[in-house]
């Protein structure tokens, strides 16, 4: 246990450091070094999140189908669907995402942002080395947590100029999933036609990585808002702080009856609005793991080559970030509401279209056209759909019912994964992702269109 003179010394030396970091100027370039910085790491994330899926028909086919696992040889619809119920385990991670996250508002921005490249980083190179499927797993899991903790967007939002807030973050989004291209660019240059090449292509992204973190440490400092707040509240006396920690532990302890998770689920349940769209949510996300999981298995046992899934892979961000950086366009001019809609409708028009493409030997630009675009359509319905959750409930419990949902979601994304892996054991593994998602996406656009009203123009702040 620390005693009060100590950590006093600690605080007065965060305090000085905070002060000279405060006064270093930087010049008018240090905002464009930023974003760049950012853009790169944005990248990263969005390639690290979709780096696995582009070469899993691969990795199982050398893990499980050419080699024995455990002493035993798989067919490659057992050794996906043993892959995709182990990966499952590694959503656990997950729970541990709000205390990490939470180390930013005391640690600072800058030292989770390194942390959070670092981790990316030393999971690709873990996979790149990986002679054995339990290495391989070991950086799946280790990407698993860091990806998609968007430090780099919480860094930019603090930083941009708030008349400019939105159109960065819209731009740093598209240009995120558009640099996606990255990995099929990869795949053409390192793997050509040879599928066992695989592990190359995690090496590049790796490198940026540890670039990347050596860039931050040098040219970065922690945003203006946390470096301004956290001197405020250090230069407050001590005394005074712990006994506001009192009075807020009080007031927690007093409104426990009113918010959190449980309450939210209580609250989501008791109002017919809400309630119709977490069920709509909750279907629609049964069909998550066919629609973001599958698609260059799906290609591969259809019989399209190493270098033709390639050619698949370029459209695949191309469509996905077009149709991004039109959604926006669309949810403020028709509405929310209207846009789940209409891209559930394009979601499923989308992979009908990409399965027949696959069945048929069209073009490969034109299949990953389409995969682009129900993988996009899918993604941009359900952030709508928690944006509109958002804008539905009053402020006091807004936390809660956020929380809430995603507990609940959960569900869904439970049965739509167990559902798939016991599908594609008896069937093609496009039918078995057909099977599951056209239905769920279906019927819970069918819902969501007659029972939940639209929150285009909801004023935040006097919902009640």
């Amino acid at each position: 246990m620390k005693t009060t003179e100590k950590i006093l010394q600690g605080e007065k030396r965060e305090l000085a450091k905070l002060h000279k970091t405060q006064n270093r100027s930087l010049g008018r370039k240090y905002f464009f070094i930023l974003l760049v910085l950012i853009a790169v790491v944005n990248i990263l994330d969005e390639v690290t999140s979709n780096l696995t899926v582009t070469v899993q028909s691969s990795f199982v086919t050398e893990f499980f189908v050419n080699n024995p696992f455990m002493g035993k040889y798989y067919t490659y619809e057992d050794g996906l669907a043993f892959h995709s119920g182990i990966g499952v385990f590694t959503y656990v991670l997950g729970l541990f995402t709000p205390f990490y996250k939470a180390l930013a508002d005391k640690w600072g921005r800058k030292p989770l942002f390194v942390i959070s490249t670092l981790g990316m980083a030393v999971g690709l190179l873990v996979i790149h080395m990986s002679s054995s499927y339990i290495m391989f797993l070991v950086g799946y899991a280790i990407i698993s947590f860091f990806m998609g903790h968007d430090i780099q967007i919480i860094y930019i939002l603090e930083e941009a100029p708030t008349k400019h807030r939105a159109k960065i973050y819209s731009f740093l989004k598209s240009f995120g999933i558009l640099g996606v291209i990255l990995i099929p660019a990869l795949r053409d240059v390192l793997m050509g036609d040879d599928a066992t090449k695989w592990r190359d292509i995690f090496l590049v992204p790796a490198l940026i990585g540890f670039a990347a973190v050596c860039l931050v440490l040098l040219l970065a400092k922690d945003t203006k808002v946390f470096i301004n707040e956290r001197i405020a509240y250090l230069s407050r006396p001590f005394e005074e702080r712990q006994s506001q920690k009192a009075v807020k532990k009080q007031k927690k302890e007093a409104q426990r009856n009113q918010a959190g998770v449980f309450n939210g689920v209580k609250y989501i349940f008791a109002n017919k609005d809400t309630k119709m769209l977490i069920i709509a949510h909750i279907i629609f996300d049964t069909a998550m793991p066919a629609i973001a999981l599958y698609f260059e298995s799906s290609m591969h046992r259809a019989g399209m080559s190493t270098s033709d899934i390639t050619k698949a892979l370029f459209m695949v961000p191309v469509i996905y970030a077009a149709s991004t950086f039109l959604s926006g366009f669309i949810a403020d001019k028709a509405g929310r509401k209207t846009t789940v809609t209409l891209f559930s409708v394009t979601c499923v028009a989308g992979y009908i279209l990409f399965v027949v493409g696959i069945l048929n030997n069209w073009n490969p630009y034109l299949i990953g056209s389409f995969a682009g675009l129900y993988q996009g359509s899918y993604w941009i319905g359900r952030d709508y759909m928690n944006v509109m959750m958002t804008e539905k409930v009053p402020t006091d419990i807004r936390a809660s019912v956020v929380g809430a949902e995603g507990l609940l979601v959960i569900i869904g994304l439970a049965v739509g994964y167990i559902t798939t892996i016991i599908s594609m054991t008896v069937m093609p593994i496009w039918w078995a992702c057909l099977m599951v998602s056209i239905p769920t996406v279906s019927v819970a656009a069918i819902i969501f269109t007659l029972k939940v009203k639209e929150t285009k123009g909801a004023n935040l702040d006097i919902i009640g």
